[in-house]
């Protein structure tokens, strides 16, 4: 299978892990199209997603929630669902992923330290699903 034109990344709030997807896609395959959105959207991305991709390169400073729409759904190549939470249902054939990501807090693991393995988690992901 090659790698896809354009990717929708989703997850619950569109804060945290599908911001963080699509942030490394962005920096991995510049041309790809890439969105994020939510299926419960919240009001703020999650800070220490934001400074644990600002430490590899990524800037998410310009990103907001946003919520899951059939038109991002429709001009997706592939959708990708990050966790176990959202459900995400296509009515036009879309391929829909479920990435199931390490989640350290059911180890103990919190903060920064959380984050950098979540991040580091995703970016293998990423890189698989979009190597040339």
């Amino acid at each position: 299978m090659s790698a896809p034109r354009s990717v929708l990344f989703v997850c619950v709030k569109n804060g945290g892990k599908s911001q963080m997807a699509a942030g490394l896609a962005r920096q991995v395959a510049p041309d790809v199209h890439v969105d994020s959105a939510g299926t419960a959207p919240g009001s703020s991305l999650n800070a220490l997603s934001v400074e644990a991709l600002a430490e590899v390169g990524v800037d998410l400073s310009g990103e907001q929630p946003k919520p899951l729409t059939p038109e991002l759904v429709a001009r997706a190549d592939v959708v990708v669902v990050l966790g176990r939470d959202a459900q995400v249902a296509t009515d036009d054939g879309t391929p829909v992923v479920v990435w199931d990501t390490d989640e350290p807090s059911l180890r103990g693991i919190e903060g920064m330290e959380r984050m950098r393995l979540v991040r580091d988690d995703i970016a293998a992901h990423v890189r698989e699903l979009l190597a040339p």
